[in-house]
């Protein structure tokens, strides 16, 4: 690792860790949220629901526009709308306007998303795999500390809002702390290439390159997703689990799904190929949800819980992006605002499928995750199998390891 950019990398870490803390915030503290917007929980979800909206609207944009001006800015602007969330949230009084700090939320996440992700593979070009999926890591260690944050302020009969102006503190500090810190040197991309044909879309072959990532982030952050989201659900009502053994489930997963951020940033920082990767976690999550769909058990799903956690929501969706840009070095800011793009679209029509697979059973909504999973799978051997025949026809081009590229680059 270039040890220059470290302290630039740890400020763009902490950034995640706040995210993580944002991403539960409404929710865990939706009671005096529904006081104070004069609501329910009904009005509280469609409040959350905004995060995912502003998200999408603005990732792609600021995807391109970080490869045009560079990845400070737009880090920096995203620390400055999270800031105004945190404010606006716990000042708001009506659902309209809490509405509003909601997208306001989700355009920092895309803030953040388009200028960090790239930042830190230039950061670290030797070993930009690992430098990316440690993202994943400060994600869930923020949503492990918050629960004791709010846990302390409910013991002290605190202001609900305190935990609103701890994250908010800690990333005013962190935006003047990145401000002062040096960033990788940033080129703009050529508006075409010697051909004279765009970067990212030089041929057809690359377009449909694009089309498969696409279609990965999609379907990896569905399987993770899903499993997130129904996995408690599905041992309740067709294992028939009580319910405080069902939720205890999720901590499983979680467990599996940190575990799996650490082994897979070792993995790749030891020269393990990121598409072999991809190809192994994703067959290993299509073998545990059949499992666990075929064989409904408390010990199957206990025992499949960690599994999918590890394989599933291990940092598969930060390898994906990985890949993807380096693939298209040159791009790789629109490269993050497609992939993302994807992944936020299924955050938004997953609910919408599963809403109505669960009109007719849970355990549907499982078998959905195993055709997803499987989905997943036969795209990585689509990926490699179009990697190696266009390898035949370029020099030195025939692996989608991060680490031996870098090596060619010395």
């Amino acid at each position: 690792m270039t040890n220059r950019f470290f302290p630039t990398a740890v400020g763009l870490y902490l950034n995640y860790l706040v995210h993580g803390m944002g991403v539960l915030l409404i929710t865990l503290n939706m009671p005096h949220l529904e006081q104070q917007w004069h609501t329910d929980a009904a009005g509280v979800s469609v409040v959350i629901a905004s995060l995912g909206f502003g998200r999408l609207m603005v990732l792609f944009v600021s995807g391109m526009l970080s490869d045009k001006f560079g990845r400070r800015p737009f880090i920096l602007l995203g620390i400055l709308c999270y800031v105004g969330f945190f404010f606006g949230i716990v000042s708001a009084q009506s659902v309209v306007t809490a509405f509003a700090c909601g997208l306001l939320a989700g355009v920092a996440n895309s803030f953040l998303d388009a200028g960090t992700y790239p930042a830190l593979m230039e950061a670290f070009p030797h070993s930009p795999g690992t430098a990316t999926i440690l993202i994943k890591a400060f994600v869930s260690a923020g949503q492990f500390l918050l629960p004791f944050i709010i846990w302390g302020l409910m013991l002290s009969h605190s202001w609900f809002g305190w935990s609103f102006m701890v994250a908010a503190a800690i990333m005013l500090v962190n935006g003047i702390f990145l401000l002062r810190r040096p960033f990788p040197a940033h080129r703009p991309p050529q508006a075409a290439s010697p051909g004279g044909k765009s970067l990212i879309l030089e041929d057809r072959r690359a377009l449909a390159d694009i089309i498969c990532f696409t279609l990965f982030g999609y379907i990896s952050m569905a399987t993770f997703y899903l499993v997130s989201q129904w996995l408690a659900h599905f041992a309740e009502f067709v294992i028939l689990m009580p319910y405080s053994a069902s939720i205890q489930l999720l901590s499983v997963y979680t467990v599996g799904s940190l575990s799996g951020v650490f082994i897979t940033a070792l993995l790749v920082n030891r020269l393990v190929n990121s598409l072999l990767l991809l190809r192994l976690y994703t067959f290993i999550s299509l073998l545990a949800l059949l499992a666990i769909s075929l064989y409904p058990s408390a010990r199957i799903i206990a025992l499949f819980a960690f599994v999918i956690g590890f394989s599933a929501a291990g940092g598969v969706v930060q390898l994906g992006l990985t890949v993807m840009a380096m693939k298209f070095p040159q791009a790789k800011g629109k490269a993050t605002g497609i992939y993302y793009s994807a992944g936020s679209l299924a955050t938004f029509t997953v609910p919408l499928i599963t809403a109505r697979l669960s009109q007719h059973s849970i355990a549907s909504i499982m078998w959905f995750d195993v055709g997803m999973a499987g989905a997943g799978f036969a795209l990585t051997l689509v990926i490699g199998g179009r990697w190696k025949k266009r390898a035949g026809h370029q020099e030195k081009e025939t692996t989608f390891t991060t680490q031996p590229i870098q090596r060619q680059q010395r």
